[in-house]
Parts: structure tokens; C-alpha cells; sequence
């Protein structure tokens, strides 16, 4: 059999997948669910927005009795609601408590929580704020509602520059930015800020899967990062593999796998974001030690053989 290729050998990133903090979201939210439809029967729990990054498992929540909506006045008057990981502004729990007649269960990351603490903490003493990561994600929104008035976000180091000097500034971290960014962003407002007051809320989970990535790329040909298409956690470990000149594919699911790029590749590593399933990663792992796969995957079209 001259022509039959080896097993493509998978090597998983450790750790990855499913954080402390998402866990613990799902774990509240599958409460959450079962209570709701013991007490009305109807099983249906409301959330604001995605309760985490990953649309898989959003979708797997969803034939639960999970219900995604955009505004407060979709959730019913006495419906039973859910805030996700990321957080929410304070404003909209307030407006969640009264809408659901206190059927609110919290899920806020700790971390996520820790910084939204921080940052009002700073507002109190009387500090501008600065909070390092991307406006529209909805923990950086979250956080921003804890800060007071004078808050500002920054998703760059030109950003950062254009702060320009300030007599009293603190600073707050999204918890999934990249520690390179704080440690750049300091070195910046140190010699413009009269008195410079740093958090360091980057989450540790997310410091260890971006540092699982640094050293699984030295070891292997590609490297498949799993997650959703719009987690900031998963998106940073795309961004951190190709800078080290790994070749990487981000897919969210297996059905997604193009076995043009396996092409020349021997050693295959998987990594995933912190809203990403052990489910998800597992499927993935299969797939990739399918005889598909040991065949070379010429045509594979990332569907397993009937």
C-alpha cells in the first residue's frame, strides 16, 4: 500500500475550551432553565444577547428553553431572565429586575465582575478611566457602565496615545486582551499621566490559553482553533498562532474543515476559545482521526462517511 498515507497525528492544546467562568454560566443557565419550567412550565429563560460566544452551543441552550433576545421589552413581564458572562450595563439589570419581578439569575463571569468593581472603584476616588479593549463587545459595554462618566475605551496603542495627558487616569483591562497590549499601553501613559493607576484584570484563563497556544505552534504542522466567529477569546488565539507564523484554520465546528489546507501536514494541534464546548472539540478530534483523514483528505468536505 504505497500510496496509503499515515494517521494525521492531533495534539490538543492544554488547557482549552470552556473556562471557569462559562461553565459556570452554563451551569446557572440549565438551573435556571429546569427551575423555570417546574414553577410555570413553560421552561423558557430570557436572555439579552448571546449568554456566551459560541453559536453551537447557544443552539444546543436554545432547544432547552433558552430564549435570545435583543431589547428588554421583548422579555415577557414576569418571565424568568438570565445575564450572561460578559455582563451587562447596570441600567439594563435594573430595568431586568423590575421587568421580571426580581427572576433574574446573575451570571457574570467573576472576572468580568472583578473588572466592572475596579472600574467603579477608580470612578469613586475620583479618577478618568480608561478601559483597554473593543467598544462594542458587551463586557467592555458592561464594564464602561460601572466607570462613571469620565470613561473612555481604547482598542489600540494609536488610542491609547490619543488619551494625551492627564492628571489622574485608571486603567481597566477587558479580561480576554492580550498582557503584550497592557504592558504596551502602560509604557505609553507612564510619562503622560501625572498619577497612573493600573488593574491588571486580564483574566488567567485567558492568559493560559493564549500561552498554550505560544507553545503548542513550535510542535506541530497547523494548528485548527475552534470557536465562535464572534468570541474576542478565540479571535485572539487566531491572531497569536498566525504571529508566530503557524498556519491556522478557525473553524466553530468540524463541517467546516477544507482538507485542502491538510495538504503536507503530518502533525495537526487544536485549540479552542473559552466559550468554545468540550463537545465541540471532541467532535473535532474525531473527525480529524477518521480514516478520512488517514486517506489524505482529498475531498474531504468535513462530513463524517454515512
Amino acid at each position: 500500500m504505497e500510496n496509503e498515507r499515515k494517521p494525521i497525528e492531533v495534539e490538543v492544546a492544554s488547557p482549552t475550551g470552556f473556562c471557569f467562568g462559562v461553565k459556570r454560566a452554563i451551569e446557572s443557565l440549565e438551573k435556571c432553565i429546569g427551575e423555570s419550567a417546574a414553577s410555570d412550565g413553560a421552561g423558557k429563560v430570557y436572555s439579552i444577547g448571546m449568554p456566551i460566544h459560541n453559536p453551537q452551543e447557544v443552539a444546543r441552550l436554545s432547544r432547552k428553553g433558552l430564549v435570545v433576545v435583543e431589547r428588554i421589552e421583548d422579555v415577557p413581564s414576569g418571565a424568568g431572565a438570565f445575564v450572561r458572562a460578559h455582563g451587562v450595563h447596570p441600567s439594563v439589570k435594573k430595568a431586568l429586575l423590575e421587568r421580571c419581578c426580581g427572576r433574574v439569575t446573575d451570571a457574570t463571569c467573576p472576572f468580568v465582575k472583578n473588572a466592572q468593581e475596579k472600574a467603579a472603584l477608580l470612578a469613586k476616588e475620583g479618577y478618568s478611566v480608561l478601559v483597554l479593549g473593543d467598544p462594542n463587545h458587551p463586557e467592555v459595554q458592561a464594564i464602561v457602565g460601572c466607570a462613571g462618566e469620565d470613561v473612555s475605551v481604547a482598542s489600540s496603542l494609536s488610542e491609547v496615545k490619543g488619551v494625551g495627558k492627564k492628571d489622574r487616569l485608571g486603567v481597566i483591562s477587558q479580561t480576554t486582551q492580550k498582557k503584550e497590549f497592557l504592558g504596551a499601553a502602560s509604557e505609553v501613559l507612564a510619562p503622560a499621566v501625572r498619577e497612573l493607576r493600573i488593574f491588571n484584570t486580564i483574566c488567567g484563563a485567558t492568559t493560559q490559553r493564549q500561552d498554550a497556544v505560544r507553545k503548542i505552534t513550535g510542535s506541530v504542522d497547523g494548528l485548527i482553533v475552534v470557536g465562535g466567529k464572534n468570541s474576542a477569546n478565540t479571535a485572539k488565539l487566531v491572531e497569536i498562532a498566525r504571529s508566530r507564523n503557524c498556519d491556522t484554520l478557525w473553524i466553530e465546528h468540524s463541517g467546516e474543515l477544507d482538507g485542502r489546507w491538510f495538504a503536507g501536514k503530518a502533525r495537526i494541534g487544536i485549540a479552542a476559545g473559552a466559550s468554545t464546548p468540550d463537545w465541540l472539540i471532541e467532535e473535532l478530534k474525531i473527525a480529524l482521526e477518521t480514516s478520512q483523514v488517514s486517506r489524505g483528505m482529498e475531498g474531504y468536505d468535513g462530513r463524517n462517511d454515512e
